[in-house]
C-alpha cells in the first residue's frame, strides 16, 4: 500500500511539473503584469493611492475611445458570426466536396492569425485610395469608391478590415458544432412533418444558439483587443482604446502612465466580462453535443 501510495504521488507530481512551463509562464507574461496594472491604476506619480485615474476614464474623450472601439468590436463580431456561420454551414454540411472543406479549414487556420502590419498593407494595397480594388472599379466600371463616401481609415474600413480575421476564427469555432449535430435530429423533425425552415428554427439554431452566441463573445474581444492592425492603418486618426492606451504610456505629449494603466484595467474588465460569457456558451454547448 505505501508503495502504491508513493507511485500515485510520483505520478501526480510528474504530472504537475508537465504543466509547470505553462504556469510560469502565465504567471510572469499574464498574471504578474496584469497585477501591476490593477496596482498602477490605483496609483499616482508619486505611487499614493488615488481614483482620479479611475475618474479620469470617464472623460469624454475616453469615454469616446470605448464607444468607438465597442461599436468596432460589436459591427466586426456580427459580421464575422453571420458570414462564417454561413461559410461553416457550406462546408461541414453542404453538398461541397470533402478537399473543399479541407482547404478552407486550412486558410482559416492561417488567416485567422494574419494581422498587425502585413494584413493593414494588404488592405490599403487592395482598398486604398490607389488601391488594386479601387482602381479596377473606377476604370473598368466607373464606380468611385471614395467620391461615393467610402474610406479604408474609417470605422467601415477598419471594420472590414477587423472582419478579415474574425470570419476565419468564426470559421474554425462553428465548424466542430456543426459536425456536432446529429442527422437523426433532422429526420426525426422531417418524420414529424417539419419542413426545413422549421427544423432550423425550432430545433438546430437553438441548440446551436449557446455555440454562436460564444463565439460571438470571443470574436468581439479578439477585436476590442487589437492594436497592431489598427494603428498600422489609421495612425492615431481613428481614437479607439487600444490607440488611446498606447498614447498614454509611450511618453509623448499624452503621457500619463498611471492613466494608461486605469485604461487597461477597463479593457481587461470590457475583454474578461465577453470571455467569462464565451465560457459559459462553450460549456452549455457541449452539453447539448454529449
Amino acid at each position: 500500500m505505501p508503495s502504491t501510495a508513493k507511485a500515485d504521488f510520483n505520478k501526480r507530481l510528474f504530472d504537475w511539473l508537465g504543466i509547470a512551463p505553462f504556469m510560469l509562464f502565465a504567471l510572469m507574461f499574464l498574471i504578474v503584469p496584469t497585477l501591476y496594472l490593477v496596482a498602477g491604476a490605483f496609483q499616482d506619480a508619486d505611487g499614493s493611492l488615488t481614483l482620479a485615474n479611475i475618474a479620469g476614464l470617464f472623460t469624454d474623450k475616453i469615454l469616446a475611445s470605448f464607444s468607438i472601439s465597442i461599436r468596432i468590436s460589436l459591427a466586426s463580431a456580427l459580421g464575422g458570426v453571420l458570414l462564417g456561420f454561413f461559410i461553416g454551414w457550406a462546408i461541414v454540411l453542404g453538398g461541397l466536396p470533402a478537399f473543399v472543406r479541407s482547404a478552407v479549414l486550412t486558410f482559416c487556420g492561417v488567416a485567422s492569425n494574419f494581422a498587425g502590419v502585413p494584413l493593414a498593407f494588404a488592405f490599403l494595397a487592395t482598398l486604398g485610395r490607389l488601391g488594386l480594388i479601387t482602381m479596377l472599379l473606377r476604370d473598368w466600371f466607373g464606380i468611385n469608391l471614395y467620391a461615393s463616401g467610402f474610406n479604408l481609415l474609417s470605422f467601415t474600413g477598419l471594420t472590414l478590415t477587423y472582419m478579415y480575421f474574425q470570419i476565419p476564427l468564426m470559421v474554425l469555432i462553428i465548424a466542430p458544432a456543426l459536425d456536432g449535430m446529429k442527422k437523426e435530429w433532422h429526420e426525426a423533425a422531417a418524420s414529424l412533418g417539419a419542413t426545413t425552415f422549421q427544423y432550423w428554427t425550432k430545433v438546430a439554431l437553438p441548440i446551436l444558439f449557446p455555440s454562436i452566441a460564444g463565439a460571438f463573445m470571443l470574436l468581439f474581444a479578439n477585436a476590442f483587443g487589437a492594436i497592431a492592425t489598427a494603428y498600422a492603418l489609421t495612425g492615431s486618426s481613428l481614437n479607439i482604446v487600444p490607440i488611446q492606451l498606447y498614447a498614454q504610456i509611450r511618453g509623448d505629449v499624452l503621457h500619463n502612465a498611471n492613466l494608461g494603466y486605469a485604461l487597461a484595467l477597463g479593457m481587461i474588465v470590457v475583454t474578461g466580462i465577453s470571455n467569462i460569457l464565451y465560457i459559459t456558451l462553450r460549456i452549455r454547448a457541449e452539453r447539448w453535443q454529449k
